[in-house]
């Protein structure tokens, strides 16, 4: 099958390639993070121990992470290579990308559901639970791995639909889930009195409805290539290929869980339950805040791996350029309003006045110097879309493992700094693995790419 000029990316402007495949998947960002904000905003304001639900919803949400992870190791993983063989017109072998990753999200899915349910008790202590805050997470977080499998393909196909060029459908993805969510949270958590069950129950039937339109989607006859039977088997090479690639957006997605699991563990010892509620409020504005950064390197990454397949690596640096600028001018506009609007924001969870000015106080600790995160996620892109696994697998690592699990127990032993050493690995971090992964990408990519 012939690529149309619409899913051509060798043609035409990269700006317009850009923000028709970047404006939808920011779009769908948005909505996508409303899965867990609604979740949280209405648990905030449950008529009784508010504080204490929101909390048990923190110490669950390393594992919704995790879920992710997975998804991300294989969407991300696959959805670049499958990028790669359209610009190189070999549509037959991005069919079996395709369908080899339909099953591996299967395979995992339904491992990591049964695992993770044999273990959630011991997990969610280690966790950082309390006997106040145990009984919500373990509610929720039961519920909620009903619905694994619904998480993984609507997640991880969705990344299929966007590389062909399909960004609206690819947002239309995440919009059914997120407004099912948003009209079935507060008709389970308040008129049926389910609490945080509730919300973990209007989670799992709106991302099933997600991954239902997914499927129905990518098995009919808009794509290019298609999710057909003969092709979902697995490969040894595909498959290694695969995660190889993916591992990079697991690792960021694993370390984003170990870090919670840290920060929550080392919240507990040195401030206690409201401290992590704090952080359940930050990792939520976090995620508000993070979503633009996300869409556009996921708009242009299909543009980069579809020229580079192509042999267009002028294209290719002028994609990385625009990125790096784009992001830049985002995440500096960004931090300034959530400096300027801190207490709005944390109003919008909890209305408690114990927890407001610790959480105000920590959210601009965290915060602080946000614009790092562009040069961070320009080379994170630049190196996967390009299929350097090693490089994005490094970088990955050295943010989060390396800076942030460490200075996350170093920084509150400072003397004078205490439980504010949480907050503020994350802005190092930021500073140094940015910086770190930017001019790496530089020097060995775009460079080297003008040099071809």
């Amino acid at each position: 099958m012939q690529t149309n000029s619409k899913n051509d990316f060798s043609k035409g402007s990269i700006a317009g390639h850009m923000a028709r495949i970047a404006i939808p998947m920011t779009l769908a960002q948005m909505i996508n993070v409303l899965y867990n904000i609604i979740d949280r905003i209405f648990i905030g304001r449950i008529p009784t121990d508010a504080t204490n639900a929101l909390t048990g919803l923190g110490v669950a949400f390393p594992i919704c992470t995790l879920t992710i992870a997975f998804a991300n190791l294989i969407g991300t993983g696959g959805a670049p290579l499958f990028s790669i063989e359209r610009g190189r017109g070999n549509e037959e072998e991005a069919g079996k990308i395709l369908g080899n990753s339909f099953l591996l999200l299967v395979l995992f899915g339904a491992s990591l559901s049964l695992i993770v349910f044999a273990t959630k008790e011991p997990l969610l202590y280690l966790f950082g639970a309390s006997e106040s805050t145990f009984v919500y997470a373990d509610s929720y977080i039961s519920i909620y791995l009903l619905g694994t499998m619904f998480v993984m393909l609507s997640l991880g196909m969705n990344s299929f639909i966007n590389a062909q060029g399909f960004s609206i459908t690819g947002m239309l993805t995440v919009t059914i889930g997120a407004v099912c969510n948003l009209i079935l949270d507060p008709v389970f958590i308040f008129v049926l009195g389910m609490g945080v069950q509730g919300a973990a129950l209007a989670t799992v039937i709106s991302q099933g409805l997600a991954a239902v339109w997914t499927l129905l989607f990518l098995c009919g006859k808009k794509p290019p290539v298609r999710l057909r039977a003969e092709n979902i088997r697995l490969a040894w090479k595909r498959t290694r290929e695969i995660i190889t690639l993916g591992t990079s957006g697991f690792i960021m997605s694993v370390t984003n869980s170990a870090v919670q699991v840290v920060c929550n563990v080392n919240l507990s010892m040195h401030g206690g339950d409201l401290y992590i509620a704090a952080m359940t409020i930050i990792n939520s504005v976090r995620e508000v805040s993070q979503m633009a950064v996300s869409g556009i390197g996921n708009g242009a990454q299909p543009v980069m791996s579809f020229n580079y397949g192509a042999g267009e690596f002028g294209r290719v640096r002028q994609t990385i350029r625009l990125t790096a600028i784009t992001l830049l001018v985002y995440t500096m506009a960004a931090w300034g309003i959530v400096m300027l609007f801190a207490r709005q924001f944390v109003l919008l969870f909890n209305h408690d006045e114990t927890l407001l000015p610790v959480a105000v106080h920590s959210l601009h600790l965290y915060f602080f110097g946000f614009f790092m995160m562009a040069f961070q996620f320009t080379g994170q892109t630049a190196f996967q879309a390009l299929g350097r696994s090693k490089q994005a697998i490094f970088f990955s690592l050295l943010r989060k493992a390396v800076i942030v699990i460490p200075l996350t127990y170093l920084l509150p032993l400072i003397p004078g700094i205490g439980v504010d050493g949480v907050f503020l690995a994350e802005p190092v971090s930021n500073f140094i693995g940015g910086l770190a992964c930017f001019l790496t990408m530089h020097l060995t990519v775009y460079r080297r790419m003008e040099e071809r």
